[in-house]
């Protein structure tokens, strides 16, 4: 999601795979790490009772509550790569765009 105008290509620009991996890989090392530490405070199978989920397995608790973490840490990540791009600035004396 370009915030440059369409019109000027960015020379910096990553390719998409690239953007990808830099979001993903990142958000998967750190699901990672989180799920050791907050599986080694919590059992999945209790938390899965108190959820009112009672059949869920151990396994699946750890694949859930990875997955969660999964996706907290790669929507925080593309959120820093997003907010981290410059923004369209004009110059003092051009107009603002009309709408």
């Amino acid at each position: 999601m370009p915030t440059l105008p369409t019109t000027r290509h960015d020379n910096n620009q990553l390719p998409v795979t690239q953007q990808i991996v830099s979001v993903m890989w990142p958000s998967f090392l750190t699901a990672s790490v989180a799920t050791i530490i907050f599986f080694t405070l919590f059992d999945p199978t209790e938390l899965a009772m108190i959820g009112g989920f009672p059949n869920l397995t151990r396994t699946g608790g750890y694949t859930i509550g990875f997955f969660c973490f999964w996706l907290l840490t790669s929507v925080s990540c593309a959120l820093t790569c997003y907010f981290r791009r410059p923004t369209n600035l004009r110059k003092p004396d051009e107009a603002p765009p009309q709408s």
